[in-house]
């Protein structure tokens, strides 16, 4: 054998797994088709939110949460349908995370030197009942020092194992193959790819040099999903939510490419839930592109009027930060694949925020002065830039020129002024009192309840249409594909099941190539803050139980 155990992939569940497997003396080789600039995969480039439940952040903040409260959110939110099928694993792996976000998860990354900005944010605040989809409190909890501040433990970790002589990288192989012998997974074989120097996140080489060929006792796959190959996105786009678009952008970089789910279904592995998926709709084009088509994700606060492309309002609860599958739903059967912000530049200066660790230099940086100028109001430097030069951006100084702006940036006058007018000046009457028939006026009222939303996310309640708070600012928003919600199905102990239900052998799975766990631990919708840490779950689940396997 040529080691231990072969994990499949560098990205945050790589790293985790393999971390684990060095802890127990294992020899692991670490694979990736990418150069090593792309160590950290697509976690790198994150904001570093993470899902707790009663954290102390949570506490300090005001917010009463429990595990209970927190797996009625969950489990209204994904909404399993298949339990007798293809989530008969998927509700498991939900109560299991669950209860590690509740219990070991802040003190385990804690330990390892991760820490917390103070502020929680309330993501995905759904609107519908209590056992609906959404969090009933804020729980999302932002890495000091965003994606690379979370990769970087688990990349320290392997890197004193390859000094220690445990782990060996091998970047630039790409694996075409899982082996099989008398029906357990022993090894893989694929293609050496050319050197590539690429910065980090750019489209690579794909010409191949040479062949490899390596054993093992255990493969763990952890090689993402599919968001960046968008063929694969529309093939597999659910038939619930209409025809797939025509125009997509994309939030991950092009080696996001969905092959290792093909490659180890071949192998005998099962892919469920694959018309499970999490794309974003407040997606802006990257004015300073990384990757092919690279699109930006505003991360809104609940105050900007959301229109649809022909300029009528979206319904209730598509608010912005609410309802992620609702709104993209809504969006796709208006025939059009996109939609529009219309605010002001108070609300863009308080609410704006966009994803991704570039995007958030003070926060990456840990730059402490620069996070506290947030609360001083004026739009951040990569918000500001993206005012200057995003080619979805719109700022004008009266409704008919923004009008005019918004469709010339369309290519089509599908926006009539007087129509949006209407609908504008409307919603403006519902501040006149302390009264309200607009719910997304109570629910902006609300979100001030919690002062962290106070503090630095949500703009006191104004009229869009009064000149003080102008200009006005409209934003052109696309769809950004992002998660693969399906994968390999897997057991608690990660490792990859068969259709018969039973363990393929040799063979584990972890992060978003196995649906976060299970197959699909999210079901159809997400409470954020839980991709990252389904990749620390999955992946340390997954080591470690390859470990015990290997012994």
């Amino acid at each position: 054998m040529d080691a231990d155990v072969i994990v499949v992939g560098a990205g945050l569940a790589g790293l985790a797994a393999t971390a684990e497997l060095a802890d127990a003396g294992k020899k692991v080789l670490l694979l990736d088709q990418e150069p090593e600039t792309s160590l950290g995969g697509q976690a790198y480039w994150s904001f570093g939110g993470l899902l707790f439940v009663d954290s102390p952040e949570q506490r300090r903040m005001g917010i009463r949460d429990s595990r209970d409260l927190a797996l009625q959110d969950w489990l209204g939110s994904a909404g399993f349908d298949r339990l007798d099928d293809e989530d008969s694993w998927s509700r498991r792996w939900a109560e299991a995370y669950v209860d590690f976000a509740a219990g070991e998860k802040r003190a385990w990354l804690h330990a390892q030197g991760v820490r917390f900005f103070p502020v929680v944010g309330w993501a995905e605040r759904g609107g519908y009942l209590a056992d609906g989809h959404g969090n009933s409190v804020p729980r999302f909890h932002i890495t000091w020092g965003t994606g690379p501040g979370l990769v970087a433990p688990f990349e320290r970790r392997v890197r004193e194992a390859v000094a220690n002589g445990l782990v060996e990288l091998r970047f630039r192989h790409r694996v075409d193959e899982l082996t099989v012998t008398g029906g357990t997974v022993d090894g893989v074989a694929g293609k050496v790819l050319e050197p590539s120097d690429v910065a980090r996140g750019a489209a690579s080489s794909r010409e191949e040099t040479g062949d490899f060929a390596l054993t093992a006792q255990a493969v763990i796959v952890t090689s993402g999903g599919i968001g960046g190959n968008h063929d694969l996105v529309r093939e597999q786009w659910p038939a619930r939510m209409g025809k797939p678009p025509a125009n997509l952008i994309s939030g991950v970089p092009a080696h996001v490419d969905g092959r290792m789910l093909a490659i180890t279904e071949a192998a005998g592995g099962r892919y469920v839930n694959r018309d499970r998926m999490w794309h974003y709709t407040e997606g802006i084009r990257n004015w300073d592109p990384i990757w092919p088509l690279h699109g930006i994700r505003i991360l809104p606060g609940p105050s900007s009027l959301w229109f649809d492309a022909t300029g009528k309002r979206l319904p209730v609860p598509l608010f912005p930060g609410f309802d992620t599958l609702g709104t993209l739903e809504h969006i796709v059967a208006t025939g059009y694949d996109y939609s529009w912000f219309v605010l002001t530049q108070k609300i863009v200066e308080k609410e704006f925020a966009l994803s991704g660790q570039e995007q958030n230099p003070d926060l990456t940086g840990k730059d402490v002065k620069g996070v506290l100028g947030r609360a001083r109001g004026g739009a951040t430097a990569p918000v500001q830039a993206f005012l200057d030069k995003g080619a979805d951006f719109v700022v004008r100084d009266n409704l008919a020129d923004l009008v005019r702006g918004m469709n010339h940036v369309a290519g089509a006058d599908l926006i009539d002024a007087a129509g949006l007018e209407r609908q504008i000046v409307a919603r403006d009457r519902e501040l006149d009192n302390a009264f309200t028939k607009d719910l997304q006026v109570t629910a902006l009222r609300g979100a001030r309840n919690y002062r962290g939303d106070k503090l630095i996310r949500v703009a006191p309640p104004h009229r869009i249409l009064d000149p003080k708070a102008g200009p006005l600012i409209a934003v052109k928003l696309n769809i950004l594909t992002r998660k693969s919600l399906g994968g390999l199905q897997t057991d608690l102990d990660s490792r990859v099941l068969r259709a018969d239900g039973s363990p393929l052998p040799g063979v584990y799975a972890a992060g978003e190539v196995a649906g976060f766990g299970g197959g699909g631990v999210h079901g159809y919708r997400s409470l954020e803050g839980t991709f990252l840490g389904g990749c620390l779950f999955s992946g340390r689940t997954a080591g470690r139980a390859a470990a015990k396997a290997t012994s």
